[in-house]
């Protein structure tokens, strides 16, 4: 007698299947319907239609539902091949998979059609448009100050003055963080156009400014939207494009974004010798209460380096807005902590200013000392920064989440990020010093150092999108932090002696690795945390950037500032204490006498160089300690697939 298969019988009374096992096996030893994953894709489809699965396969079903059947569930349908394969769909349709955090229902809701490859290029355009006119301003105004300083004030106003800069970067600092939440919150066209519209303003109002302080406050209302463009712009573009094409985006987005520092000492003497409004004013002989209004508003050239970004604003706005009209991204559910994002923006503000009064020199009208006023505000800021994981910890969604550092690839890249920010500083804010204090150069020669750097900093960047895909994320990393590192040891033993070509190519060598490093940490960061958080995730990662170059700036400015105060009460404690610094042979000589002007100067380039050599050394064992994080920084397992835009 055979024996009897201990399986039971899968047919009906009238010899009908009552559940076919699927014809295919699909990603795994499990049938791809009885997948779990899968299961809670389709299973919620089915609910509303359960007579399509009646005795029929998966594949099969597709002929048994009626012409009329929604849509959606096709697409559900999809969506469940797709994640019993362990993909995804393409970025560009914004679908998250059912293997996410986020529930399936949320993503079901988001699934949109595929956007072109024509139109995501263009957008990614636009994007670094946006961009490359953030990037300028960091750099072009620079250029222009000593004009606006002497149009709108004078020289005893200096200290008020550089909040035109401070402002602006301070601004963007504090943006940041809220930008990429409210990316993740409102999706990114909208704060992206958003963003663009408000820099556009603040750029005109910049241009009309008439007094020193309208000036600063435009100059906040455009930080505003500079300050969102750039973390919004990194998430549009992983939003956009997927595996390989990803990293090849960012470094797009990153090298826009430098070579808009590059391009602004060069833009901003151009536009400072080119354009002469008022002579073109003149020649129409207009009415003189018309006339005046005009040359109030147009006759000083320094007003065209704010009056540059409308135009192409507008551009990129009309561009922007028409093609992106049917396109939206995936979004987080639940509100916004509004509490926690204050308060951690408040925090951070005033971090900052705190390290920036700490290399400032004292000021008598303050009344209070700056241990004290810094320590204030360091204590400040602690309390603040507490108040927001308070709130936090309340809130659904919180705006400071401590868990997102529990992913290696996050943290990796965010403590990349603050350490490479400390070098870039201390190479940007070094190498000028250098250039002008030990080589006395004048802009010509600066624009040349300095624009070497950027530029570099702009190809490596851009480089750094391809060595990802050839290499891998750890080895691109680890090349840039070597480069970056041996040229920085190279910047210490700099002399008086020192030719412009040396300067130049070290410096064009420290940018070329720090470039190399961009691309690696944005993306590890933006997949790490997924793509409900791109906007979050490539805000940190740039406020990590910034914060370090704070750091940076204040540790130079306040090392710098000590040394130079002593050195100068060394000279001037006695009528003939200057003698002492000055060859035998123009000891003799008055002070305000050429050659002992010449003398002295001599010094002092030997002095500063001597200055910058321990504080280049710091900058590289700082960037030292990030190659422990380049060696532990991954990519997500899910996104490293070539996919098309």
């Amino acid at each position: 007698m055979a024996r009897r298969s201990r399986r039971p019988s899968r047919a009906g009374p009238r010899g009908r299947c009552r559940r076919p096992r699927p014809s295919r096996r699909i990603g795994g030893s499990r049938p791809a319907f009885e997948r779990p994953a899968v299961r809670r894709v389709v299973l919620r489809g089915v609910a509303a239609r359960p007579r399509l699965w009646a005795g029929a396969r998966p594949r099969q079903a597709w002929r048994r539902w009626p012409f009329s059947c929604d849509v959606g569930l096709a697409r559900w349908w999809l969506d469940a091949q797709r994640v019993a394969r362990r993909e995804a769909w393409p970025a560009s349709a914004c679908t998250l998979t059912a293997s996410r955090a986020a529930p399936a229902t949320a993503a079901l809701r988001h699934t949109l059609p595929r956007m072109p490859r024509g139109t995501a290029f263009l957008l990614l355009g636009v994007m670094g448009t946006g961009v490359f006119l953030a990037g300028l301003e960091l750099m072009i105004t620079a250029v222009a100050l000593p004009a606006i300083l002497v149009d709108l004030a004078d020289w005893r106003h200096l200290r008020t003055a550089s909040w035109i800069v401070n402002g602006y970067l301070l601004v963007s600092i504090v943006t940041m963080p809220l930008a990429g939440r409210l990316a993740d919150r409102w999706g990114v066209r909208r704060v992206f156009l958003g963003a663009l519209v408000v820099f556009v303003l603040g750029s005109a109002l910049a241009g009309r400014a008439q007094t020193l302080e309208e000036l600063i406050a435009a100059r906040l209302v455009q930080a505003l939207g500079g300050g969102a463009l750039v973390p919004v712009a990194t998430a549009a573009a992983s939003h956009l494009f997927d595996g390989a094409a990803r990293p090849r985006a960012l470094g797009v987005i990153g090298a826009l974004t430098f070579l808009g520092m590059a391009a602004g000492p060069f833009a901003g003497a151009f536009i400072m010798q080119a354009i002469h409004p008022t002579s073109v004013l003149e020649s129409l002989r207009l009415d003189r209460e018309l006339a005046t209004t005009l040359t109030d508003a147009l006759g000083a050239p320094w007003r065209y380096v704010f009056y540059v970004n409308v135009p192409i604003g507008i551009a990129a706005l009309a561009i922007g807005w028409a093609a992106t009209s049917h396109w939206d991204t995936a979004r987080r559910g639940g509100g916004l902590d509004l509490v926690g994002a204050t308060a951690f923006s408040l925090g951070l503000g005033l971090l900052l200013v705190g390290l920036t009064l700490a290399g400032a020199a004292p000021d008598p009208a303050l009344g209070l000392d700056w241990p004290s006023l810094v320590a204030a505000l360091a204590l400040a800021a602690v309390v603040a920064i507490l108040v927001a994981l308070v709130a936090g910890a309340r809130h659904a969604e919180p705006f400071v989440d401590p868990g997102w550092f529990r992913a290696p690839g996050f943290a990796s890249a965010a403590l990349i990020s603050l350490l490479t920010g400390y070098g870039f500083a201390t190479a940007i804010i070094g190498g000028a010093v250098f250039v002008d204090r030990v080589l006395y150069g004048g802009p010509d020669v600066q624009r040349v150092a300095l624009g070497s750097l950027a530029g570099a900093t702009a190809g490596g960047a851009l480089a750094s999108g391809l060595a990802l895909r050839a290499v891998g994320i750890r080895l691109t990393t680890v090349v840039g932090l070597g480069l970056a590192i041996v040229a920085l040891a190279r910047m210490a033993s700099w002399t008086p002696s020192t030719g412009l070509p040396e300067v130049a190519l070290v410096l064009a060598a420290f940018g070329a690795g720090f470039g190399l490093t961009v691309t690696p940490r944005s993306t590890a960061a933006v997949e790490a945390l997924g793509r409900t958080a791109f906007g979050v995730a490539s805000a940190t990662v740039t406020v990590a950037r910034m914060i370090g170059m704070a750091v940076g700036l204040a540790v130079l400015t306040a090392f710098g500032s000590t040394v130079i105060d002593r050195l100068w009460a060394q000279i001037y404690s006695t009528p003939d204490a200057y003698k002492a610094f000055i060859p035998e042979s123009l000891r003799n000589r008055p002070l305000e006498d050429g050659l002992v002007v010449q003398a002295l100067e001599q010094w002092a380039s030997v002095e500063a160089a001597q200055i910058l050599v321990g504080i280049f050394l710091v900058a590289a064992g700082v960037m030292a300690l990030a190659l422990p994080a380049a060696v532990a920084l991954r990519r997500a397992g899910g996104t490293s697939r070539r996919s098309n835009p």
